[in-house]
């Protein structure tokens, strides 16, 4: 973790957690990414029994042209949640409540653990019940069932950004038809994400034109010509910034100097990105599980590869014997 990171994380108020994510399926893990990513304390509850479970295979998440079981598909989520810092807890929660207006908010399980959290990412499939000691009524409406009320989650509550009236909580489920689809569950869990790192750079004091925050990675020639240079991305930083806002001088600049290092730590040569492409594969391959990807692969390919390999490897020793005979 950078130092501008842990500075952005000493301004989250005295909690045990700054987020605590609701449900570990596409919708929690991609949010829990993308909070875990910036730099925020972030753990996800999952008892496990999310609906995607109930497909018998999954075909039309983007990257798999062949398809993926359901369980391979949740080992990887759950793998990238915890390579991206983030922590996996499997139990389930039972309430989300305030002890005070102004306090923290808290979070209870059925395992009896209690938990207070800057802030809340409701990403769960089911009714959101657990939610009602923090929001009452106000949060669901009544349907009539064959004669029958039954009070269920309003998705309307929650807008499209997952933003609700109570300070610290985020929806991204239950949430209407953004949840009717895997990728679409998870696209919708790292914009509500997205949404929370808003608010709370907003609230750290970073004006509105810069408060949001994009993850990615630069390439090299991102930072050629004139942006090589952090007096240029101070420029753009003030022209984004404007002066509509009250902070001192002081804090403006140590925010601004936050920002242009993170910025410049985005930045990746070619050859780090090679190394992270090779350090992903095998990252990939050690969640898929490595037996598994050896028995997907036929035979006789095994065989010629290491035929291959044994054959530059004579030829490498072949070389360096020839060398080191001509040396001498």
């Amino acid at each position: 973790m950078t130092d501008a990171v842990d500075s952005e994380c000493d301004a989250v108020d005295e909690t045990d957690r700054d987020v605590v994510v609701v449900g570990g399926g596409p919708t929690g893990a991609a949010a829990a990414i993308f909070t875990a990513r910036h730099g925020l304390d972030t753990v996800v509850f999952d008892r496990g029994n999310a609906a995607l479970r109930r497909c018998a295979y999954l075909e039309n998440y983007p990257g798999f042209p062949g398809g993926i079981d359901i369980e391979g598909f949740y080992d990887l989520l759950h793998a990238h949640v915890e390579t991206a810092g983030g922590d996996l807890v499997p139990d389930l929660v039972e309430s989300v409540d305030r002890e005070h207006s102004d306090g923290p908010l808290v979070v209870e399980t059925q395992e009896g653990r209690r938990i207070t959290a800057g802030a809340v990412v409701a990403a769960a499939w089911y009714d959101g019940s657990y939610l009602r000691p923090l929001g009452g009524d106000e949060l669901f409406e009544t349907h009539d069932h064959d004669g029958e009320e039954h009070d269920h989650f309003d998705s309307s509550y929650p807008g499209s950004d997952g933003r609700t009236p109570i300070d610290g909580l985020y929806v991204a489920s239950p949430n209407g038809r953004r949840n009717a689809q895997a990728i679409i569950a998870a696209g919708q869990g790292a914009h509500v994400a997205r949404s929370l790192i808003e608010d709370h750079r907003t609230a750290q004091g970073f004006p509105d034109g810069v408060a949001e925050r994009y993850d990615w990675l630069r390439r090299d020639s991102a930072f050629t010509g004139e942006w090589a240079t952090r007096e240029r991305w101070r420029e753009w930083y003030d022209e984004k910034a404007g002066d509509d806002h009250d902070l001192e001088t002081e804090r403006y600049e140590e925010l601004r100097v936050q920002y242009i290092d993170r910025a410049f730590e985005t930045r990746l040569s070619e050859s780090a990105a090679e190394s992270r492409a090779e350090q992903g594969l095998r990252e990939l391959v050690e969640a898929v599980g490595t037996e598994r990807v050896l028995d997907a692969v036929d035979d006789q390919t095994i065989r010629s590869y290491f035929a291959d390999a044994e054959e530059e490897t004579e030829t490498e020793t072949e070389t360096e014997t020839q060398t080191d005979t001509e040396t001498v």
